[in-house]
């Protein structure tokens, strides 16, 4: 049994963190009744000490196990490999980018609330279509998945009604975005 613990790695520090603490949080509201994930972890906008914890708290909070799976599997799926590739102080650093914008905005224009992974795994995906850029080309995949990301979320935006937050999967696509054109400037300005 030791051998077999002993092959074991935490390879990926960023990610499986994340993933274990959004899944611990999810079980822990689920069997205590305390409410803890809407009390700490749905952020409805507002600056008091309680918003501000919400604020930062939001991504690890999800509605139902299909939501928490349906983040938390592409997490896993995506986020190893770039952590690999860009570090895990980069992809810490993009994750509470996200939650920031994400909450920051979505708290001032709604008063309805955000929970969830979902801009996250987006801010993701988009880094995931750059990870094999060559020579400052821009992706075809990069391309194909933009499009029908748009696509989809302007189309369910006006006109499917859901408890879903469109404008947090753009917001978080463009932290991904704008750090792969940051980097790509940065690595031009390098030579």
């Amino acid at each position: 049994m030791k051998n077999i613990l002993n092959k074991i790695e935490y390879n990926s520090p960023v990610i499986l963190t994340f993933s274990l603490l959004a899944t611990a949080i999810f079980f822990i509201d689920q069997i205590l009744p305390i409410n803890l994930i809407n009390t700490f972890f749905v952020y409805r906008g507002g600056f008091s000490l309680l918003g501000a914890i919400q604020m930062l708290l939001w991504p690890l909070g999800h509605a139902s196990i299909d939501h928490l799976l349906g983040n938390i599997t592409l997490i896993l799926l995506i986020g190893p490999m770039l952590e690999e590739k860009y570090s895990s102080k980069i992809i810490l650093m993009l994750i509470i980018i996200t939650t920031f914008i994400i909450g920051f905005i979505q708290g001032i224009i709604f008063n309805t609330g955000i929970l969830g992974a979902s801009g996250v795994v987006f801010m993701m995906i988009i880094l995931t279509s750059f990870t094999n850029m060559k020579d400052g080309k821009i992706p075809l995949t990069f391309i194909f998945i933009a499009i029908l990301f748009l696509a989809k979320e302007i189309y369910n935006a006006f006109f499917v009604i859901n408890n879903i937050s469109e404008l947090g999967h753009i917001l978080g696509a463009i932290v991904g975005m704008g750090y792969i054109y940051i980097e790509q400037k940065r690595k031009k300005q390098m030579g």
